[in-house]
């Protein structure tokens, strides 16, 4: 169960959100996701004189005979990526005790890769779900593209408050032929049999990378006695007693679930990143980002 609490994104408030990248940060992450995403081939872009050092498998025998003065081909790496964002917005999303609610910590991330992929001529696109697809943006790639996705990001009230993991992945087959690199960004607290299927289907086609956020607090239940709570999707009330061996289970049952969504992720042959709302998702992004570009 999660305790519920207002959300600051999407409430309207006129505000600067803590999330906003700014232009360092967004170089650094820009690197390392350039390293960690190649593109699909090489395009040709020109030829020019042949300097010592070069290749010489790409000397170009046709313009050499016809001037007499040895030319090389120069090609360029053609990117062509596609980026798509798949990003939870339930109503366990609002939870958060560390300063930000866990949806202005997906929103983050969201906002990273979203500029990362600009950076890099990438095109990116955007689904926010909750239940059922509240929101598609199809990939593109102008700065008033990502200004959208963006605001998007920010403002879009979600209509359901459950998670349906599974449909929005159906969704995005549905919608999405051809590859691209897509990141699904939940808290994933829905039970993974649910999704796990789909998952598996998805990664047969694209590249996943799962990116988890969680607040501090999820980990273990404070020891208060007697306690009434709302879960946040369903809003069913319970109250319970959180003496120590109710602790104690639920922080078993936090283990348990944690292992279960590593190993469906893991058996699907999809990344997963950790990211947690009292720290910025800049540094687990960027050191995925490394891992992988060095595989």
């Amino acid at each position: 169960m999660s305790e519920e609490i207002q959300s600051p994104v999407g409430a309207g408030r006129v505000r600067q959100l803590r999330f906003r990248p700014r232009r360092r940060v967004e170089e650094m992450l820009a690197g390392s996701y350039l390293s960690a995403y190649k593109g699909e081939g090489l395009e040709f872009a020109e030829v020019r004189a042949y300097e010592p050092g070069d290749d010489v498998r790409s000397i170009d025998w046709n313009v050499t005979a016809r001037t007499g003065t040895p030319f090389v081909k120069r090609f360029v790496e053609e990117r062509r990526l596609t980026v798509m964002l798949l990003v939870d917005i339930s109503a366990s999303e609002s939870f958060g005790t560390a300063g930000r609610p866990k949806r202005e910590a997906a929103a983050e991330v969201a906002s990273l890769l979203a500029s990362a992929a600009g950076r890099s001529h990438d095109r990116v696109g955007l689904l926010l779900f909750s239940d059922r697809a509240e929101l598609y943006i199809p990939p593109g790639k102008s700065r008033q593209h990502r200004l959208r996705i963006e605001r998007a990001l920010r403002f879009h009230k979600a209509s359901g408050r459950g998670t349906d993991i599974d449909a929005a992945i159906r969704f995005l087959g549905a919608v999405r032929k051809r590859r691209a690199m897509v990141f699904l960004i939940s808290d994933f607290l829905a039970p993974t049999e649910s999704y796990k299927s789909a998952l598996n289907r998805l990664s047969r086609r694209h590249e996943v990378t799962a990116v988890r956020v969680e607040d501090p607090k999820e980990r273990t239940l404070p020891r208060v006695g007697l306690i009434r709570l709302r879960d946040a999707e369903t809003g069913r009330q319970r109250v319970l007693d959180l003496g120590r061996s109710a602790s104690k289970r639920y922080k078993e049952e936090w283990r348990r679930r944690r292992i279960e969504t590593d190993s469906a992720f893991m058996s699907a042959g999809a990344s997963l990143v950790d990211i947690t709302t009292d720290t910025p998702a800049i540094d687990p992004l960027s050191k995925h980002f490394r891992a992988r570009s060095r595989r």
